[in-house]
């Protein structure tokens, strides 16, 4: 039976291909709560929950075009300073929220700074790379 637009409830840990947790719901003691496959979720994520059964626990790994897609250099941009007010003062490593021009905010990692530019990556952080998911379904409404 699908889970497809009823809502879920699920524990889950994720992890990358190296064995590193980047997320866990166990974690912080919290189910993740959305609508199956009415795209809240990353693509595979979706997927897999829809088929699964209260009290399933399955582990799937998503390449990246069924997570947070690949990196982009598109998503890698250099603007000069002036242009952002406030932008001298960050430094490289720095995680900051921008706006695009309908002002929606999106996070994004200082990659570079000179003294006339500073350089966004606006890729989320987990772009590019496989994700492995062991999921376990709470509760479906």
């Amino acid at each position: 039976m699908s889970n497809e637009g009823k809502h879920v409830s699920v524990h889950y840990t994720g992890t990358l291909d190296d064995g590193t947790k980047f997320d866990s719901s166990y974690d912080r003691n919290q189910p993740l709560e959305f609508t199956c496959m009415a795209g809240q979720m990353i693509p595979g994520f979706d997927a897999a929950v829809r088929d699964m059964e209260v009290g399933q626990k399955v582990t799937v790994r998503l390449e990246p075009k069924d997570a947070y897609g690949e990196w982009s250099e598109q998503a890698v941009q250099t603007i000069p300073l002036k242009m952002l007010p406030g932008s001298e003062n960050l430094s490289v490593g720095s995680k900051v929220m921008l706006q695009d021009p309908a002002g929606r905010a999106f996070p994004a990692l200082v990659k570079d700074k000179t003294d006339e530019t500073i350089t966004f990556d606006m890729n989320h952080e987990l772009a590019g790379k496989a994700l492995t998911f062991e999921i376990e379904l709470l509760t479906v409404e």
